[in-house]
């Protein structure tokens, strides 16, 4: 436990072989990268499903030994202006590659974030550079990058990781850091992560921190995750019609457990399919859900905007229109 490595980077796969899941693509991507040709590629899909790490083997495979010289990688949310692409992405891609293979790659994490103007500059680059250089872009929404761009690469869409999968990595890295979970344990990271491979790590390492023996409470207390009893309270208050009591269980939940307020939306939008109210009236409380959630993003007030969630709850426990 004196490792002071980050466990994502310790952990993280260096061939086709340790990928989990994905595996479809994995064996699409490995006979390009087979024959020593790839087209310009984009990986969307959600954070921690490996699309980074895909990119890196993909470059390891094709250069071996001399990939550091012909891979730029570039994380488009901190340099997202033309300039980046003007200057060194144009700079890197005029370049002639060190060893058999004849074209460099540059990888764009987060191209989603990339300015219109630097995609408008950044298609050009990929036509004129095509015999030097391949592009590898990621993104979480394939739907903000130009139509331009996504109609030279070849999209690959990355799905969250299956429960099999997040637990197989848990064990690989359980039974090499001496860690003992218990049975929930493995349920509690998953359900936590929900998908996402490096948080599932990072939660891990977390808790290993602490102990050897990793329980599914200790989870959940380094996850700072709401219980699903606590907001199913606050939820049965509001139905009832106790406004009041469901608006202080909800405020101990956000300060006492110091639970942001769109994790609260997420239990709620889980835990309302459970509730014995009719179905019609699930579906409306599940678009003022999404409404609430949508302010929040946009800088309402976490605490206000939920008050007025739960006093939609509150009127459709009383069978009035929310």
């Amino acid at each position: 436990m004196g490792d002071i490595d980050i466990w994502t980077e310790k952990y993280r796969p260096s061939t086709f072989e340790d990928l989990v899941g994905q595996q479809e693509i994995v064996k699409r991507v490995r006979s390009l990268v087979q024959g020593l040709n790839i087209p310009h590629l984009m990986l969307a899909g959600p954070a921690g499903t490996g699309k980074s790490t895909l990119a890196l083997i993909i470059v390891k495979a094709l250069f071996a030994e001399t990939w550091r010289e012909n891979y730029l990688e570039l994380n488009a949310s901190d340099e997202r202006g033309i300039d980046v692409v003007r200057q060194k992405v144009k700079d890197f891609a005029r370049t002639k590659a060190i060893g058999n293979v004849p074209f460099k790659v540059i990888f764009l994490d987060e191209a989603d974030a990339l300015t219109k103007e630097a995609q408008q500059a950044l298609r050009r680059t990929m036509e004129n550079y095509t015999n030097t250089c391949r592009f590898i872009l990621s993104c979480n929404y394939s739907s903000r990058i130009i139509d331009p761009i996504q109609s030279r690469c070849v999209l690959f869409r990355f799905r969250l990781l299956e429960k099999k999968d997040i637990i197989k990595v848990i064990e690989r890295i359980s039974e090499s850091e001496n860690l003992k979970l218990s049975e929930d344990a493995f349920e509690t990271l998953y359900e936590t992560s929900e998908g996402d491979c490096r948080r599932a790590i990072n939660l891990l390492q977390t808790t290993g921190s602490i102990s050897q023996d990793i329980d599914s409470e200790m989870i959940n207390m380094m996850a700072s995750k709401t219980k699903p009893a606590d907001i199913r309270i606050v939820l049965d208050y509001a139905l009832s019609g106790d406004f009041i009591n469901s608006r202080s269980k909800l405020l101990d939940v956000m300060l006492k457990e110091s639970i942001p307020g769109t994790d609260i939306i997420k239990a709620i939008q889980k835990e309302i399919w459970n509730l014995e109210i009719e179905p019609e009236i699930k579906v409306k409380l599940t678009e003022k859900i999404g409404e609430t959630e949508f302010r929040m993003i946009e800088g309402s007030d976490e605490f206000v905007q939920l008050q007025a969630l739960i006093a939609s709850f509150v009127l459709a426990g009383q069978g009035k229109s929310t």
